[in-house]
């Protein structure tokens, strides 16, 4: 019978023998040209793999660092400048199926702890810096700490899953668990600011703060504060449900409880509800028992406004209908939308009402069906979790999000028809969940979605609300016919695109800073010039904007280099607090608060947004535009944008991702025929 202690001796004479093999071919990597790296470096990165599945590999892999970064091996790709280095793009490297981008990860990971405890004195990180980051990264991919791999995980990965756990235990136990709670809070706050649709990542996180604080084998030390409102929000949000004692046990409190009780068990809710834009389950169970209790308590519970209130009274029999098909513990997400709902109004709207009671009553396809049990189980009905998602989308239309997909143009068109068009949105949900097609017109003939070769995603996309899971497979397969139509077409495709996918309030007016044919910037001046002349309010007579516009651009990252297109909405341009003129606008990407290099940083709250709004100061916003649409009727004065304020726009552009779209100095000379 083998003891612990034989079994360590072995597991230690494994790892000896691997970090062997490992020094031989990292010194080989060291020893070789430059062109003759890549050969090499197939077999560091196979050991490291097989060292870091190893206990103690991590920490035996930390103390190379400095050797494993001087022999090259993160030469030639994005972990070569650990200063630009974006930490929520740690989470697709960490979930790959391709063991090179883990074991590359990993290594950054491990390379930067040895910076941030001072072991490694990096000449492009500070140890402040590896410190901040790694906080951050431990923060956002939390789960790896705490759970085992998902049967996904193991189906794409394999042991590879197993690598990434090692990586972090290694790191919480090196950093410290204080740290990464105090992060992690602060990541949480950050983006519930910005009032998202899908919010299950965030409550997996916020279920995880809770374990670390009950549990007692993690010192926390002073780090947590910020916590307590965000567990409660969830948990026990009111004086009955403090104690989190279970769906069944609340039910039965509520039943004892006086109208006074209720009523304090209604406000607390609803201050918990919009304070962090979470509903807890015990909300849900609160709202559907105060149908029998009067329409009083059920606004006091839902937060609402006199104009919420108003709606609420006026369409009564609409919102009971909705809470009884929507609303419940699974779904309680609802209850935030429905909120919303009312307060922006929107059953006002004539075709509103009967689309919502249409909705109520829609018989979904198998197929539709089939989606929704999949991605969200069988907790909730398929017809509650489609409510939920409606509901939240339209009382969130600023909250949609694209997943972890290519679909940013139909995450737009849903959020902009959520936005603008309400019940124009219904009908798209109506025809794809009951009838699995949908059939848009392009300039006057039908496209149907089942007719459509491809769309632009090569997969189903899974990680979307229940809207979206359902829609923007069909919009997607239009989107990319509609672009296959415009094929041998001088220009952009997008001009004749958004106005019919989008919408009639598209502006039919164009223009673009790009020339497709070459890629180089073009008429930079006239393409800056008209859109000052259209959306700045001090050189468009002060006009606002009256739909929601849709706008593409050039996305870069901390050092300001060009990543790709983007589809964006423009919904607005104002000053700010600070009496900066702003554009705020709608991101499809999950989380707008970005840095676009160049001291382009994208602002999500503290400058005037509204949930769901990021935004920009307009010049900065304008360096990274490479399309816009506008209406050519209502253009403003183009002669008196200075050339000041040009210079300044096409500094930024200049530096950024127009740095090597600029055209050659030869044709900037060319001073033509004399």
């Amino acid at each position: 019978m083998t003891t612990k202690h034989e079994a360590t001796a072995t597991q230690d004479g494994k790892l000896a023998g691997l970090l062997s093999k490992f020094d031989d071919a990292l010194r080989l990597l060291s020893q070789a040209p430059t062109f003759s790296k890549p050969s090499k470096l197939p077999r560091v990165l196979d050991t490291a793999r097989r060292v870091l599945l190893q206990a103690g590999g991590c920490a035996a892999l930390e103390h190379r660092s400095m050797d494993i970064e001087s022999a090259g091996v993160f030469e030639g790709s994005d972990w070569a400048t650990p200063q630009f280095l974006v930490p929520t793009l740690t989470t697709f490297s960490l979930k790959s199926a391709d063991a090179n981008v883990v074991v590359i990860e990993a290594l950054s990971e491990l390379r930067l702890l040895a910076v941030a405890k001072g072991d490694y004195a990096h000449p492009l990180v500070s140890q402040e810096h590896a410190h901040h980051y790694l906080t951050q990264v431990m923060a956002i991919n939390l789960w790896l700490l705490f759970n085992a791999p998902s049967e996904a995980e193991r189906e794409t990965q394999g042991r590879l899953a197993n690598i990434s756990r090692q990586l972090f235990h290694h790191l919480a136990e090196r950093i410290g668990y204080e740290y990464v709670i105090d992060q992690l809070i602060d990541e949480i706050w950050r983006i519930l600011k910005q009032r998202p649709i899908q919010v299950d990542a965030i409550k997996q996180m916020i279920t995880q703060i809770a374990l670390c604080q009950a549990n007692p084998d993690i010192d926390l030390g002073a780090s947590g504060h910020g916590a307590d409102r965000l567990v409660s929000s969830l948990y026990g949000p009111t004086q009955a449900c403090r104690e989190d004692p279970g769906i069944d046990i609340y039910r039965g409190r509520l039943e004892r409880m006086d109208n006074a009780t209720l009523q304090a068990e209604s406000i607390g809710f609803a201050r918990a509800m919009h304070d962090t834009g979470l509903v807890s389950p015990y909300h849900a169970v609160l709202l559907r028992y105060l149908l029998e209790e009067g329409d009083h308590l059920l606004s006091e519970a839902l937060g609402l406004s006199s104009t919420g209130r108003d709606c609420l009274l006026c369409y009564r029999e609409l919102v009971h209908a909705l809470i009884r098909s929507g609303v419940y513990p699974a779904t309680a997400q609802a209850v935030y939308g429905l909120a919303l709902l009312l307060e922006r109004g929107i059953l006002y709207q004539p075709p509103v009402a009967p689309a919502m009671w249409r909705q109520l009553n829609l018989q979904l396809s198998e197929w539709a069906e089939a989606r929704l049990t999949l991605a969200y189980g069988e907790v909730a009905s398929p017809r509650a979790r489609l409510i939920e998602g409606v509901l939240c989308m339209l009382g969130l239309p600023l909250g949609v999000g694209q997943g972890n997909n290519p679909t940013c143009q139909s995450a737009r068109a849903l959020s902009m028809w959520a936005y603008n068009d309400p019940d124009y949105l219904l009908q798209m949900v109506t025809w794809a969940a009951r009838d699995d097609e949908i059939i848009m017109h392009f300039e006057g003939q039908p496209i149907s979605s089942n007719e459509s070769i491809s769309g632009v995603a090569t997969e189903l996309p899974m990680d979307l609300d229940p809207v979206s899971l359902i829609v923007v497979p069909h919009l997607d397969r239009i989107y990319a016919e509609m672009g296959r139509r415009c094929l041998g077409r001088e220009g952009d495709p997008h001009r004749w695109v958004n106005p019919e996918f989008h919408g009639w309030w598209s502006g039919r007016g164009f223009s673009i800073n790009v020339d497709v044919a070459t890629g180089q910037l073009a008429e930079v001046d006239s393409f800056v010039r008209h859109f000052y002349a259209s959306y700045h309010p001090y050189y468009n007579g002060n006009q606002p904007l009256i739909h929601p516009q849709p706008a593409g651009i050039a996305v870069t990252d901390s050092a300001a280099r060009f990543i790709g297109w983007h589809a964006i909405t423009i919904l607005r341009a104002s000053l700010d607090p600070n009496d900066i003129m702003r554009v705020y606008f709608y991101n499809p990407n999950n989380d707008s608060g970005q840095d676009w290099g160049d001291g382009v940083k994208v602002s999500t709250s503290g400058n005037g947004e509204r949930f769901g709004e990021a935004s920009l100061p307009f010049e900065q916003f304008t360096s990274r535009l490479y399309i816009y649409h506008y209406d050519p009727l209502e253009r403003g004065e183009l002669a008196t944008v200075s050339t000041e304020e040009l210079d300044r726009v096409k500094g930024y552009l200049h530096r950024s991702w127009g740095a090597t779209r600029l055209p050659s100095a030869a044709l900037q000379a060319d001073q033509g025929p004399q």
